[in-house]
């Protein structure tokens, strides 16, 4: 079964309790061990290989690392009490540019993990009033709370991890 595309994907909150924030925090805590545990012992000509036109295992991981930023605006959206979160770069500029096959999938790894435990340690941070804090996320046209935003990411980071884990099946036969 293929993995749906991003921007075709329908999001309803309503549903999600507030009691389902610390689980959704610790799921986004977990990311940078999944993603390392995917990469490890995979060697380099693997991880930067391209399936088609479509983004290596080490360019997904990039992009993971790349939305840290927009995810940290989006969290001082809320804390300035903004009605509007920060927009997304929908052509996905900054992976494109990044050139992440260049780099050491170490580096990227360790950047991740460090950038992720900081959006996570704000996180841990906030009160359950702040938790139901409302933007509208400018793409969907929803209005999000912190605890919307966090599914949201943790939803986006499953989706990349599922790809990770599928180009790395098709590459080693693991």
């Amino acid at each position: 079964m293929q993995n749906p595309e991003w921007f075709k994907r329908k999001f309803l909150f309503d549903g999600l309790p507030l009691s389902m924030y610390p689980s959704v925090v610790e799921r986004l805590r977990d990311v940078p061990a999944r993603l390392e545990e995917l990469t490890r012992d995979v060697p380099p000509e693997i991880l930067t290989r391209r399936n088609g036109d479509k983004w290596s295992i080490q360019e997904h991981a990039g992009h993971l690392l790349d939305l840290e930023e927009l995810g940290m605006h989006r969290l001082d959206d809320y804390e300035a009490g903004r009605e509007t979160l920060y927009a997304a770069d929908l052509q996905n500029r900054k992976t494109h540019e990044a050139n992440h096959n260049s780099d050491a999938i170490e580096n990227i790894l360790s950047r991740f993990r460090a950038e992720r435990m900081e959006f996570v340690r704000r996180l841990d941070e906030y009160d359950e009033a702040f938790i139901e804090r409302t933007a509208l996320h400018p793409r969907l046209q929803l209005p999000f709370r912190v605890l919307d935003l966090a599914f949201f990411i943790a939803e986006h980071d499953d989706h990349h991890l599922a790809r990770v884990a599928a180009l790395r099946r098709l590459f080693t036969d693991q």
